[in-house]
């Protein structure tokens, strides 16, 4: 009894440890900034989404919507970049690996900063330079010109302009669906969707044109898996796996979001939700935003 006593109480202890990280994982009911990338030259196309590397600690931002055109001299790539900065914002390289970029993120599986394009699900018919891809970064950080295909077209995916967020831990994408509350569940090794989540818009008090039309984030924070962007109304919307909606965390209501944001300019890295902000400084700044703490 002597020994079994203080077993029971250590046990108590951890217990009480346990419970009170699970309670720490709280939605912040005002957002507070992590980050501003100031972007330091023009957007090739439109800024689509952000990626960190940790081991690195830089953030990768992609653009998108140049869609991969053959010339008589060259292959079918697209002229949208991909652009590097360090973990206070500051620039370091641009790079043209050749992609319609919709989606990029790191993943730690593979140690591989990754890419999907546009039109990934070949909703729309069959376009050269579709699919998923690794792309090439320096030692020092920066962003390579080349790449390697990992998966083709897949259309598990649904929509052609979904831009699906990654959940490295179960090896599988969430892929919101435009104009509605579906987001499909996608293992990249099946050509048909794994799951499907209605999000609870009614709950939210939002609807489908007030929201993020291509994006939902994955933030790997159980109970309080999916983050949307209410455009309209300037806040993050929480959401679990079952789509039921959790809380919301109110973003500055001085930003000026225009409609792209409806459509680009978004991103979840580094633990926290990146809003493109256009209207600040010369080619526009990417917000940081912790909204679950």
């Amino acid at each position: 009894m002597q020994l079994i006593k203080p077993l029971l109480i250590g046990s108590l202890i951890l217990s009480g440890f346990a419970a009170t990280n699970i309670a720490m994982a709280e939605v912040l009911p005002e957002a507070t900034v992590g980050i501003k990338i100031p972007l330091v030259k023009k957007p090739s196309s439109r800024p689509m989404t952000v990626a960190y590397i940790p081991g690195l600690k830089h953030y990768y931002i992609a653009d998108g919507g140049l869609a991969p055109l053959a010339t008589e001299y060259e292959a079918a790539v697209s002229k949208s970049q991909i652009h590097a900065y360090d973990e206070t914002g500051k620039f370091l390289n641009s790079a043209k690996p050749g992609y319609d970029n919709r989606s990029i993120y790191y993943n730690p599986n593979s140690a591989k900063l990754e890419t999907i394009t546009y039109n990934v699900s070949s909703d729309v018919g069959f376009s050269p330079n579709t699919g998923i891809y690794a792309l090439d970064v320096a030692e020092n950080g920066e962003i390579k010109d080349s790449s390697n295909e990992l998966f083709l077209f897949n259309p598990a995916f649904g929509d052609s302009a979904t831009m699906p967020s990654y959940d490295a831990e179960n090896n599988r994408y969430f892929a919101k669906q435009e104009r509605g509350n579906k987001v499909f569940i996608v293992d990249p090794k099946q050509r048909e969707k794994i799951g499907e989540i209605t999000l609870d818009f009614a709950k939210a008090a939002v609807l489908h044109d007030d929201i993020s039309d291509h994006y939902v984030a994955y933030t790997g924070i159980k109970g309080e898996e999916l983050v949307l962007l209410d455009v309209d109304h300037k806040a993050a919307l929480i959401f679990d796996l079952t789509g039921k909606f959790i809380a919301k965390s109110e973003l500055p209501k001085d930003m000026k979001l225009r409609s792209q944001n409806h459509f680009n300019g978004l991103g979840y890295a580094n633990d926290m939700l990146f809003v493109y902000h256009e209207n600040e400084g010369e080619f526009g700044t990417y917000y940081g935003f912790k909204v679950v703490k």
